[in-house]
């Protein structure tokens, strides 16, 4: 496999000591190749999956004209140029039932909607403007030949693409599978995700608490936000600040994940000692962001024991719980839908707000204030959550939103523009 490291040396910008946001999510998007392998799953067991191939129409769709309205079908060559047109009903037509009868001149039949167009019937007029005499049905001037109705093929003609590979299905594209007949499609491999948390003073859940010590949270934090991508999530709970069970760590989540995700050990005072284990592993491609929170992390490529296998991505994250969010929304989720297959991979939409409260913030980095969105007077606002620190997870959980302060900004003033992230486009 090509160096990570010689793929970027040539890239412009590259500078592992301090990337910009959106250059290292640039970076590594474009050193992710879709995952191998695909299975065949049951319609209702799709939801969510990445289309492994296109999804070919065995059938039209709609398979017959058919009207779209509640009406009168009839020939629009029978109306007249100016004035009512007096016609008569010879039947109707139902959804499921057509007519089995031919409609001749001057003739009209009652239609339902979803009902098969009689041969020859090129217009159907809604039944709220026409009037019913008897056996006639009076149909008012400024009707159009094709109105109100569907044609055969219109939605989804057979023998071509319904759904391009790459789409994952949401409620639509099951819908869209199902209108087509099919019991089965062909998805991608979900992506595997190895996990584990480093440093000697996490505890796990169930433990007492020893002095100094805290709960792991992270791994719970990471588990909840992989499982909502749909990964096969391999937890392999927390590691010691050791090197040989660090070591030992990397190589079994190598040999079984196409990516590794850890949290802590890249801050300033371990990063020497991390990235040295992990070039002595693989490769780090940088290990620093000009962001906050969430400047220390690493990305790179761990290589598992053996020749010619492709190792797992590595994305070390930092300790700080706000920080390990915020990198995972901003980094690994995107190259987790790369992974999964996702074609295209299309950045959160950002748009505009009044923020309501002044806030610091110093150019040369990109930051990420959690927010509250609001309606005013008319227009959206938006509030920081409250204190913003790093390991304030709280901030997370009260927030809707990401204040983006963007990497050349600087103070924002009451009052100012700032761009918005909703986190129901992320979480």
């Amino acid at each position: 496999m090509t160096s990570i490291l010689q793929a970027l040396s040539c890239a412009d910008d590259y500078d592992p000591n301090s990337l910009p946001v959106d250059r290292a999510r640039e970076l590594i998007l474009g050193l992710l190749q879709p995952v191998v392998g695909h299975e065949r799953v049951f319609v209702r067991q799709a939801l969510d999956r990445v289309l492994s191939d296109d999804v070919i129409s065995p059938i039209d769709v709609p398979a017959h004209d058919n009207s779209a309205m509640d009406g009168w079908a009839l020939r629009f060559d029978d109306l007249a140029a100016s004035g009512e047109t007096r016609l008569k009903n010879i039947g109707t037509a139902f959804a499921g039932r057509a007519f089995a009868g031919t409609v001749g001149a001057g003739e009209t039949v009652r239609i339902m909607t979803g009902a098969v167009l009689p041969a020859g019937v090129d217009c159907v007029v809604v039944q709220e403007v026409s009037r019913v005499d008897g056996d006639a049905v009076i149909v008012p001037p400024g009707q159009r030949r094709g109105q109100n109705t569907r044609r055969a093929g219109e939605d989804l003609q057979a023998g071509k693409p319904a759904i391009p590979a790459g789409r994952k299905l949401r409620p639509a594209e099951i819908g869209i599978v199902a209108s087509l007949g099919l019991g089965e499609v062909s998805v991608r491999r979900r992506v595997r995700v190895a996990l584990f948390s480093t440093g000697d003073e996490l505890c796990s859940i169930g433990q007492p608490l020893t002095e100094g010590a805290v709960y792991d949270s992270n791994r719970y934090t990471l588990w909840g936000m992989l499982t909502r991508l749909g990964c096969e999530v391999i937890d392999m709970g927390v590691v010691k600040d050791d090197p040989a069970a660090l070591e030992a760590a990397f190589r079994e989540a190598a040999a079984c994940a196409d990516a590794i995700i850890t949290s802590g050990g890249v801050s300033v005072g371990e990063a020497d000692f991390i990235k040295q284990l992990m070039a002595q592993l693989g490769e780090v491609a940088f290990w620093k962001i000009a962001m906050k929170p969430g400047r220390p992390m690493a990305f790179g490529r761990i290589e598992p024991d053996g020749p010619d296998k492709p190792g797992a991505w590595l994305f070390g994250l930092p300790g700080n719980p706000v920080a390990v969010m915020v990198t995972f929304y901003q980094f690994v989720q995107p190259a987790i839908l790369r992974l999964a297959g996702i074609d295209p991979v299309k950045p959160v939409p950002a748009f505009p707000a009044r923020c309501t409260v002044a806030m610091k913030k110093g150019r040369g980095r990109t930051e990420f204030q959690r927010g509250i969105l609001f309606r005013e007077n008319g227009e959206w606002c938006v509030r920081p959550t409250g204190a913003q620190g790093s390991g304030v997870l709280r901030s997370m959980a009260d927030a809707d939103c990401f204040i983006v302060l963007e990497h050349e900004r600087e103070k924002v003033g009451a009052g100012d523009t700032v761009m918005v992230q909703l986190m129901n486009g992320l979480v």
